[in-house]
């Protein structure tokens, strides 16, 4: 056995130290989580403020629905960016899709935080707020898939499920920021003057942000599997066209598999639960602060089990975990709404946090379960658009379902088997797929790759 195949270095691997090895981990945390945080901001914001701000003329109960569809807006545009970065990703390469992502997402952020409200333009401030939230849908879409590939396409073969943790979990820790940043303007600036000019301080504060994850993802290596696609001149020409020729019925499943996901994932991400749990029309009316405060700690936990499942997926396989994930996330989703419902503060955080472990166990092993469903040629694309897909499928309107859902029936309990009955379809997807946990990830394994993982289809 060679020295590469040991340490899972490809042969033209520019990764030749443990030094740059956590280099690259610590970019992909960064950077996602600067990405994340902006992202999360706008949800947080679509929960508490958006509604007032920017659609109130139309009635509370319009003007909540139109807040929340804003969010799930932005993931219609999200297959664009994947669509967009897996091309040039594939073809030029990782790292420069991921510094352009990264600007888009920053500067749409920034302008969110400047955006007069509808008293001082009228129509003109959501038409403005929902145009920069598409910004934002375009960089997300192409950001994890470039995120998730350098993560995956640097570690040793043997640590793929624990690399490719990193980048997810700075899902939880950009949640955790935007949380806990609306948690202290809500504290420091309280009543109206949150309204007035609190909630703008997070957004603004995203220009920091974006300056540390451009110097720290300049810094990183291009892809080792990419690089040798280059060397070798084996970059396909049109990497969609052969994805969706080759592998459409793969994307589709593979999309399913993080919808299950994704719906669970935006109760709190997406901004309901704050909403429904602070409104003060509404049931429980509880203190603004406090349940950002619960938001913000459930994030540890989904952070610690994301970590914890790429972890052991490099020990039991990436579809045993996602198994025994599913069943934990089933959990979570049955014991949400009794628990806030209650509407004391510790019940609603251990709420959050039972659901935030089951996340964790959907989602720290997507990155290297993604990366070894697609051939090297055509993986970033692969990744990017099944991730998209998975977006739009799951999380893109859950909140506004779940919202329709309480208005008609009356019942949280409907929201429970809706989000239910995405958690078994997400399971049911995953048992379609095999497991192709360690599988070579370079070029010189494309026709090993290119066999189909889905259970009855030999071949692509």
């Amino acid at each position: 056995m060679s020295e590469s195949s040991r340490t899972g270095f490809t042969p033209t691997g520019t990764i030749s130290s443990p030094t740059d090895r956590r280099r690259v981990v610590f970019a992909t945390v960064v950077g996602t989580t600067v990405e994340w945080y902006d992202f999360f901001i706008y949800a947080q914001a679509a929960g508490l403020v958006f509604a007032q701000l920017f659609f109130a003329p139309l009635g509370e109960s319009t003007a909540t629905i139109l807040s929340f569809l804003t969010v799930g807006i932005s993931f219609l545009f999200r297959p664009l960016g994947a669509f967009l970065a897996g091309h040039f990703g594939d073809k030029y390469g990782r790292r420069v899709v991921l510094v352009v992502t990264l600007i888009l997402m920053g500067v749409a952020t920034t302008l969110v935080g400047l955006l007069p409200t509808w008293t001082v333009i009228g129509l003109a401030a959501p038409i403005l707020l929902i145009f920069l939230r598409i910004l934002q849908g375009i960089s997300a879409g192409g950001e994890w898939g470039g995120a998730v590939l350098m993560a995956v396409e640097h570690a040793p073969k043997q640590k793929r499920g624990l690399f490719g943790a990193s980048p997810q979990i700075g899902v939880p820790i950009g949640l955790l920021l935007a949380s806990g940043m609306m948690a202290l303007m809500s504290v420091l600036a309280p009543g109206d003057a949150f309204l007035e000019w609190g909630w703008r301080v997070p957004f603004l504060f995203s220009i920091v942000l974006i300056l540390v994850g451009y110097y720290i993802r300049r810094r990183v290596e291009e892809s080792p599997v990419f690089l040798e696609l280059a060397e070798r001149k084996e970059r396909t020409r049109t990497p969609i066209v052969q994805l969706f020729r080759k592998h459409a019925l793969l994307v589709v499943i593979a999309a399913l598999v993080f919808a299950g996901n994704n719906a669970a994932g935006y109760m709190t991400t997406g901004g309901y639960i704050q909403n429904y749990a602070t409104n003060p029309e509404g049931p429980l009316a509880m203190d603004r602060s406090g349940v950002l405060l619960a938001v913000t700690g459930s994030a540890l936990f989904w952070l610690a089990s994301t970590w914890t499942a790429g972890w052991i997926s490099d020990r039991i396989g990436r579809r045993s975990t996602y198994i025994g994930g599913w069943i934990l996330q089933l959990i979570g989703v049955f014991t949400l709404f009794p628990l806030v419902n209650t509407g004391d503060l510790g019940l609603l955080f251990t709420a959050l946090a039972i659901l935030a472990i089951g996340l964790g166990f959907t989602y720290g092993q997507q990155s290297a379960y993604y990366a070894e469903l697609f051939p090297a040629s055509i993986r970033f694309s692969g990744v990017s658009i099944s991730y998209a897909i998975g977006a739009i499928l799951g999380g893109a309107f859950a909140p506004t379902i779940a919202t329709a859902l309480v208005q008609a029936t009356g019942s949280t309990w409907s929201v429970a088997f809706y989000l239910a009955g995405m958690t078994v379809l997400g399971l049911l997807a995953t048992l379609l797929l095999r497991d192709r946990t360690g599988i070579p990830l370079g070029p010189d394994h494309e026709e090993e790759q290119a066999k189909s993982p889905i259970y009855g289809v030999s071949r692509a």
